[in-house]
């Protein structure tokens, strides 16, 4: 093995320039598998990120025609203790008007414990200007309802309620969601102030969730439902009311696995032809090595080897090659708000696997001129120079 492995080496090193082309081949292939899967996994965060990152993932709501459902510590309890949650937010809603200057606006009035809504919408994060409600009839609003009416923090504002009830509120800050139509139609209060104006206590429209692991919302719905066992709520996921957007994250996933694929196929080729015009351009000194005593297994092995030493430097050299390439592109390709347009995504398991398949590749391209070699006569071979 070691004698083999040495003449591998001096092959390599003796014809630098098809030593060279071969590494360039796999190092494009490896860092183009590299940056093509980095990029679409980090442009499939980003797209859940901004679609559902900052939304509830799964969702208790009142069944059928209730608007309401009377607010259960203990279900709140065992959903706390649910390990695959990591934020719970009780929510009151209810349809409202704001009345400015005579006029009236149609609005969605929201009662949170900002404490546990902050976890899901980052409302401490969002806030553009003031400061999150500390006393009761306190409220923060969407910017865009603050610019459309020239509102702002520190002014009062009538609400209005279908049932006739009108309630002066004060403006604790104003918030950004990037969202324009929530930006013109929520006001967010604490939970028992909403409550209180629309005289419905302990009553609560949704209890809003996030999970660990996004795209297993539907699986964790599903034993919620088992665990709680209660017949007058129901319980919704994301994946159910995103699914266009799931088959968009599958086009991209199905994609990039294609693209990555035939760049394999065509690095597998190219070193395998390569080698193989290397076995007749070493013919002559395969013969007389086997002339000299050589097996014709050691001989097979010179080449695995070459094929060998070729993936994991060149694998090396792509992965170092890719990370860049991603880097790069998400420092200089940006957004008009001046975020990148895909942001830098590192999986150490895609890198890691990636190189794995460029070394096995390589060497398993080696296999046919390995075994071309083992088929030469050496008497022929030094016969006919």
């Amino acid at each position: 093995m070691r004698l083999a492995f040495s003449i591998a080496s001096r092959f390599l090193k003796s014809n630098k320039g098809q030593t060279a082309l071969i590494l360039i081949g796999i190092v494009i292939g490896v860092a183009v598998q590299i940056f093509i899967g980095s990029l679409i996994d980090g442009l499939q965060i980003s797209l859940v990120d901004k679609t559902i990152g900052n939304a509830s993932q799964i969702t208790i709501l009142p069944s059928g025609k209730d608007k309401y459902f009377a607010e259960d510590k203990a279900l709140l309890d065992r959903l706390s203790n649910n390990d695959n949650l990591t934020a719970i937010s009780k929510t009151y809603d209810n349809s409202a008007f704001i009345k400015i200057d005579g006029e009236t606006y149609p609005i969605l009035l929201r009662g949170v414990e900002f404490t546990n809504a902050n976890m899901i919408y980052e409302f401490n994060e969002k806030l553009v200007e003031g400061n999150i409600p500390e006393r009761e009839n306190e409220t923060i609003i969407g910017s865009n309802l603050a610019i459309d009416n020239n509102l702002n923090v520190g002014d009062e504002v009538e609400i209005l309620t279908p049932e006739g009830i009108n309630e002066k509120i004060k403006i604790s800050g104003i918030f950004d969601l990037k969202v324009s139509n929530l930006n013109k139609t929520w006001i967010v209060m604490p939970i028992d102030s909403a409550r209180s104006i629309f005289g419905s206590d302990n009553q609560l429209t949704s209890i809003e969730m996030q999970v660990k692991d996004v795209f297993k919302a539907d699986i964790v719905s599903e034993e919620i439902k088992k665990d709680i066992n209660i017949t007058n709520v129901d319980i919704l996921n994301w994946k159910e009311e995103n699914e266009e957007l799931l088959s968009g994250l599958s086009g991209q996933s199905a994609s990039s696995i294609m693209i990555q694929v035939f760049v394999l196929l065509a690095v597998l080729l190219g070193i395998s032809s390569v080698l193989a015009i290397s076995v007749v351009q070493k013919s002559r000194q395969l013969g007389i090595l086997k002339a000299m005593g050589i097996k014709d297994r050691q001989a097979s092995f010179i080449f695995l080897f070459q094929g060998l030493l070729l993936g994991t430097i060149g694998a090396l050299l792509g992965v170092i090659f890719g990370v860049m390439l991603t880097y790069i592109f998400s420092i200089f390709v940006k957004n008009p708000d001046g975020t990148a347009l895909v942001p830098f995504y590192i999986d150490y398991r895609f890198i890691g696997f990636s190189a794995l398949i460029a070394v096995v590749a390589s060497t398993l391209a080696a296999l046919i001129p390995a075994r071309n070699t083992s088929k030469l006569n050496p008497i022929e071979v030094i016969k006919n120079g």
